[in-house]
């Protein structure tokens, strides 16, 4: 019966999602809970300091709503991703492996814009809020991935998402945390453990894209069929049925979470006094 009653939460936000003029799309309701997140765990200055970068924007009225910015329009294309080799299991010395730029740069350099005292404080807001959008994309397991598929926006699936990477964007988050933000975030905050905290936030941004690569290779994401060292696409539609739901249910709270932690850390350290 419970399963039931989220699967009609879940279609029926997502039928708002495809009827409603507002952009649905670690879409724009999992960078949101991501940012909400930081925003409660951030020191009571970091805070203080992000509501007055907030306040000089014109289109967003808090840091949650802000950290959509990069997707509407979107903007800086190649760091919202990293791609990986076929055969690779995990990452080398480079950063972004296949490119110049890639997500773990983009995390890089905005941090370093937000936590100068010299730049202008538009080009810190804007800084601000590309940098909580891309610590959001390197936890979508999606993001780190393959060129030639798009990270999944090749591969079809079955039910209202019609390709996995789509699935993960939006209704696995739709599913796992039901369709009212605040909740979320709140019910998410509460779940942190010291224990988890401190294990988390051991990690580099490299890491994270580590532990995602990882998620995106596990068979029961789907994305992968290992032949030998390689990870190949699969040749069928990967079935987005209440199971697939369920088994990846507890993976995506957890990435959120992760993100949200994690980005708090770096707002801390970007902003400190």
């Amino acid at each position: 019966m419970q399963g039931k009653l989220v699967c009609r939460l879940l279609f029926a936000a997502l039928a708002f999602c495809r009827f409603s003029s507002g952009a649905c799309a670690w879409g724009d309701k999992g960078h949101q809970v991501i940012c909400g997140i930081a925003f409660e765990v951030v020191r009571q200055d970091t805070r203080a300091e992000i509501e007055r970068l907030i306040t000089l924007d014109a289109q967003f009225k808090s840091f949650s709503d802000s950290c959509v910015f990069p997707d509407h329009p979107r903007i800086r294309a190649a760091a919202h991703f990293v791609n990986l080799a076929r055969d690779a299991d995990s990452f080398g010395a480079d950063e972004c492996p296949k490119a110049d730029v890639c997500v773990l740069s983009a995390i890089r350099s905005d941090m370093q814009i937000l936590s100068s005292t010299s730049e202008e404080d538009l080009k810190r807001l804007t800084a601000l809020k590309s940098l909580g959008h891309w610590v959001g994309d390197v936890h979508q397991p999606l993001h780190v991935s393959f060129e030639d598929d798009r990270g999944g926006n090749k591969i079809l699936s079955s039910g209202e998402c019609k390709n996995l990477h789509a699935v993960w964007d939006n209704c696995l988050v739709l599913y796992s945390l039901g369709p009212d933000t605040t909740e979320a975030v709140n019910d998410l905050v509460q779940s942190i453990t010291p224990e988890r905290r401190s294990q988390w936030l051991a990690l580099t941004p490299k890491g994270w894209a580590t532990e995602s690569f990882a998620i995106a290779r596990a068979p029961s994401t789907g994305y992968c069929v290992m032949n030998g060292p390689s990870c190949d696409p699969p040749k069928a539609t990967v079935t987005n049925s209440e199971e697939y739901l369920a088994t990846n249910e507890q993976i995506v709270k957890e990435q959120l979470l992760k993100a949200g932690i994690r980005l708090a850390q770096l707002l801390d350290v970007a902003l400190a006094k």
